[in-house]
């Protein structure tokens, strides 16, 4: 049954291009509401077509006692409603990580450089920032029973919040063509708050807590979504860069298990730019010495009736804050090595993100996956005494990878040219300094391009995935088609390009397979995508069309950093 869904026109869709929090306030707009078993939910209704409940409490606010601990779900709002017709809150981050204006600058979207890739929209940040935001069509039933795309934000497990994320051009384009969806954010915990290591946090049992937030989040989606009108067995996740990752780990936690009261809590995963992360345990070295920096920071470096950790909890917030954000951060010297990341624990995560690929110990359900062209270039521009192959191999060796060899790190470098054309689609005249494009190449390959062959090389083949390279912005002076180019392309634009991405989303979240456009639509720009078991090959997005190419880019140095992987973790 349908139940008053309105189809909105592409002028109407085109009218939100450039605005990345279209909702107004409650004081100008209708209001509508959903009750749930923790009380009534009052959201707004946008004149984009789509009604926004953004802010939704699902867990106990962290602090206090509950600071670096699991989430404990909510039960009852305390006044029995929430108004959750703003933005909501961010959880806490560094707001030094916000290069918005310089990396979009490069692609001219106006609107989008103050709000959309890294940091909060609004600088609204409190500790207590579990929340969930529902987006879905105007005037859906209850019993519409619609899939719902679960959207978990990237930032380097250091920034980001649901804030810049909205359904005002997803929404509307799904329901023109007559699959409407729900989109559901989460808020999950940053930095020292989510992923804070060490040997007391692991025997504390306090290890990923920002992927018990998702986890939290996703268990909320089955428990509450049907009110909205969702359905909670046609759940999608999606991620981006840090996202991706965490939907990788939300693949894999618990070995696998991604079951809640009897049932899955998602059918599908979609992955752009990010998968497996290798990383060192919980408490091993790297781990060990962010807990002590950040202790030290804190002024908990030697407490006197208390554990470190028992300090940190006890710290007050901005105290705590400042020190979270006091260690390296991925937009930096130290750039993808990340002072923040999941990292195996035993029980949340059994093992290193890879180990458990190569195993098996995922959940496998059909998934789409890719990356940009140059995913690297964005982290290579914050180290330019890199001016020798010498000292690209003791950056690499100190900062990346200190548990391999020298002799290691100079058989990964050799596999790379020095030449001005690595990385691809930057061009011959973009040398920032003598090593910006060979360490690029390795550090896009590490970490994302090569990680998503490897996990579509353990994927079962009687599941589908389908994979993608993406290439719309090559010639973008000095970066390429850098990290988180397709955010605009996917959230915010509208253009047969964006058009086409779009729709093949679409079509996954309703029926897990993205080749379910209407080809009418796209034939100057789409072609039939197939799955990577049957040909492995990569659907890449271009400026003017699709292609597909060949998932073998730099095999040699595919091999080399694949089966070397239980020393090249960070």
């Amino acid at each position: 049954m349908r139940c008053n869904i309105r189809l909105i026109s592409l002028a109407t869709a085109l009218a939100s291009v450039g605005v990345s929090t279209p909702v107004p306030t409650s004081n100008d707009t209708a209001t509508v509401s959903v009750v749930l078993p923790a009380g009534t939910v009052v959201g707004s209704v946008g004149e984009d077509g789509v009604e926004y409940f953004r802010g939704i409490p699902f867990a106990q606010s962290p602090t206090g006692p509950l600071r670096l601990k699991a989430p404990v779900r909510l039960e009852k709002f305390e006044s029995g409603s929430v108004q959750a017709t703003g933005l909501g809150p961010a959880c806490p981050q560094n707001p030094a990580l916000d290069i918005t204006p310089l990396l979009f600058s490069a692609i001219t979207l106006p609107g989008v450089q103050d709000t959309l890739l890294y940091g909060s929209a609004t600088g609204d940040e409190t500790e207590d920032c579990l929340t969930i935001s529902v987006m879905r069509p105007k005037g859906i039933c209850a019993d519409e029973k619609l899939p719902v795309l679960f959207w978990i934000y990237g930032g380097g497990f250091q920034t980001g919040s649901t804030q810049m994320y909205d359904g005002s051009v997803l929404i509307p384009e799904s329901v023109t063509q007559g699959k409407p969806f729900i989109l559901v954010s989460v808020n999950y915990r940053l930095g020292a708050f989510g992923f804070l290591g060490g040997s007391e946090v692991l025997a504390d049992g306090s290890a990923n807590l920002g992927l018990l937030d998702q986890r939290m989040g996703l268990e909320w989606v089955a428990d509450n979504i049907a009110a909205f009108g969702g359905d909670p067995d046609a759940v999608t996740i999606w991620g981006q860069s840090a996202g991706a990752m965490s939907v990788f780990d939300q693949l894999a936690l618990f070995d696998g298990n991604n079951t809640y009261n009897g049932q899955a809590l998602f059918r599908g995963a979609i992955m752009n730019s990010g998968s497996i992360l290798p990383t060192e345990p919980v408490d091993g070295d790297k781990a060990q010495g962010i807990f002590d920096s950040v202790a030290e920071a804190a002024g908990c470096a030697s407490p006197k009736n208390s554990t470190k950790l028992e300090c940190l909890r006890g710290v007050d917030y901005e105290t705590f804050v400042n020190a979270s954000n006091s260690v390296p951060t991925y937009l930096g010297y130290n750039s993808l090595a990340f002072s923040y990341a999941p990292r195996a624990d035993g029980r949340v995560l059994t093992a290193s993100p890879e180990v458990l690929a190569q195993e098996g110990k995922y959940a496998a359900v059909p998934i789409i996956i890719g990356n940009q062209e140059n995913e690297g270039t964005v982290f290579s521009l914050f180290q330019s005494g890199l001016d020798t192959e010498a000292d690209l191999i003791t950056y690499l060796n100190t900062v990346f990878f200190p548990n391999a060899t020298k002799e290691e790190i100079e058989g990964l470098v050799a596999t790379y040219p020095s030449n001005p054309d690595s990385p691809a689609g930057i061009g011959p005249s973009n040398v920032t300094y003598p090593e910006f494009k060979r360490l690029a190449a390795i550090l896009g390959d590490y970490e994302f391009t090569f990680m998503s062959r490897l996990l579509l090389e353990t994927f079962p083949k009687n599941v589908s995935a389908w994979s993608y390279q993406a290439t719309y912005a090559s010639g973008t002076p000095i970066l390429g088609t850098f990290h988180a180019t397709d955010l605009p392309y996917i959230f915010l634009q509208t253009d047969a390009v964006s058009k086409s991405i779009q729709d093949l989303y679409i079509s996954f979240v309703h029926c897990l397979d993205p080749n379910g456009y209407v080809p009418s639509n796209h034939s100057s720009y789409l072609q039939y995508w197939p799955t990577w078991q049957e040909k492995k090959k990569l659907l890449e997005f271009g400026a003017e069309s699709t292609s597909l190419i060949n998932d073998t880019e730099r095999a040699e140095s595919f091999e080399y950093i694949s089966s070397r992987l239980e020393t090249l973790r960070i």
